[in-house]
């Protein structure tokens, strides 16, 4: 399927030069010959609350060779980039975005890229602006006709030049109508009315290359903020089974509290948007270690879009409502000690502002280090990556992001003050 795809991906590709990158596949071990480039910054931000400070990072190919400070560990004939205005902070990591979501400001929803090749090459877009943000790592929950896989796909050859995608194919939704005779099933595009169909589908996902499972379990989405639970419990308790079966980890839209809780008992990885729960609830989620994806910031943006959005006045309110809802219950989950994942949940032209999410955890309690932390090793640890993501380290990807001011005093340094993007080694953004 994989193959299949990239086939159909020629001519697409060759419309989005902007995006064109000929360089070796990411993860490949750098030949011993290959060049080393030194970063040299006037300092380096940890998720740990530590900075160091007069810095420099030693890159060979798409990789963290050695980290240390001053001058004399750089080898003789390596390329210096001097960034000393600048602090380091590692490649971020957004779990919840659809980057196949496209649609511009003024584009009617309906005029939007509808065949698999047209998504493609207009997500260059929603790719570039998600890696001017500093964020070089993405998980994307839901995309029709595999054009997700496609997506990354390209990226990890090398042919497009996007942050690292695992991706989920066609989340899984309940269908309450009958099955019409003579009719195929939809199970492989996600629409199930059963378990026998739920482990179709997982099955037909997984064939088709993804990384991870989606479930939506629950309604809510865009202004509708309800949280009715669609899958029952032993539904997502197959899903679940069914996911990790397969070698697959699965995530579980919920906004409500009991589709939560049930994506909670189950075993999901993680447990997109929800909101409410009480005190023994989180405490049993902070224990299970659970990842906590709130996306609160998203309803920001529809609320401010409403009048591009056509939305009513009475569904900005339910935004607003839900916002703070949401905002409170991770007040509230922080303090319990659930572990945070941040996603932006970023579709259409809300690419370029992933990291807003960051800014409603530190109102939540967090400090800046703490929200550092959400997207860059809690969300390395979600993705199986903990010791490749997340952090700048000897053996890591050289995903390092360079902004102006001090990320752990201010939070606004990562909102509004990346300047530089290196991923897998090379300089992706530069707004020096």
């Amino acid at each position: 399927m994989n193959t299949r795809i990239l086939r159909r991906l020629g001519r697409t590709i060759l419309t989005v030069a902007p995006m064109l990158l000929a360089t070796p596949a990411a993860g490949q071990a750098p030949p011993a010959t290959a060049p080393i480039t030194a970063l040299r910054f006037g300092a380096m931000a940890e998720p740990t609350g530590r900075t160091t400070k007069n810095v420099t990072i030693l890159v060979q190919a798409d990789t963290v060779l050695r980290v240390g400070t001053g001058t004399t560990m750089i080898p003789q004939g390596a390329t210096i980039i001097d960034l000393r205005r600048y602090t380091a902070i590692p490649g971020l990591i957004d779990v919840h975005t659809h980057v196949t979501f496209v649609r511009e400001k003024a584009t009617p929803l309906a005029n939007g890229p509808r065949s698999r090749d047209s998504v493609i090459a207009a997500a260059a877009t929603n790719l570039r602006r998600t890696l001017e943000t500093g964020v070089t790592t993405v998980r994307d929950l839901g995309a029709s006709n595999y054009a997700d896989i496609g997506i990354r796909d390209a990226v990890n050859s090398g042919a497009m030049i996007g942050p690292r995608l695992f991706v989920a194919g066609y989340g899984l939704s309940k269908v309450t109508t009958p099955p019409v005779a003579d009719q195929p099933s939809l199970a492989a595009r996600g629409r199930v009315r059963d378990t026998m169909e739920i482990k179709d589908a997982i099955q037909a996902q997984v064939d088709a290359g993804v990384d991870w499972i989606k479930m939506y379990g629950s309604t809510g989405t865009y202004a509708n903020t309800t949280g009715v639970q669609t899958f029952t419990d032993v539904e997502m308790r197959v899903a679940a089974e069914t996911a990790h079966r397969l070698q697959r980890p699965i995530a579980i839209h919920s906004y409500g509290d009991s589709g939560g809780r049930a994506a909670l008992r189950v075993g999901a990885e993680s447990v997109e948007h929800p909101a409410g729960f009480d005190d023994a609830t989180l405490a049993e989620w902070a224990k299970r270690g659970t990842m906590y994806v709130p996306t609160i910031d998203h309803n920001r943006f529809y609320a401010e879009n409403a009048s591009l959005l056509g939305y009513t006045r009475e569904q900005v309110a339910g935004l607003d409502s839900f916002r703070l809802y949401n905002l409170e219950t991770a007040r509230r989950a922080h303090a319990a000690g659930v572990r945070f994942a941040m996603g932006s949940d970023a579709v259409w032209w809300m690419f370029g502002e992933n990291t807003r999410e960051l800014g409603w955890f530190v109102k939540a309690g967090m400090s800046p280090a703490q929200a550092l932390a959400t997207a860059t090793t809690n969300g390395a640890l979600l993705l199986g990556k903990p010791t490749k993501l997340g952090r700048i380290a000897p053996g890591f990807y050289a995903d390092i992001v360079a902004v102006e001011g001090d990320p752990l005093r201010s939070i606004n340094v990562i909102l509004d003050g990346v300047r530089w993007v290196m991923k897998d080694g090379r300089v992706v953004v530069d707004k020096r």
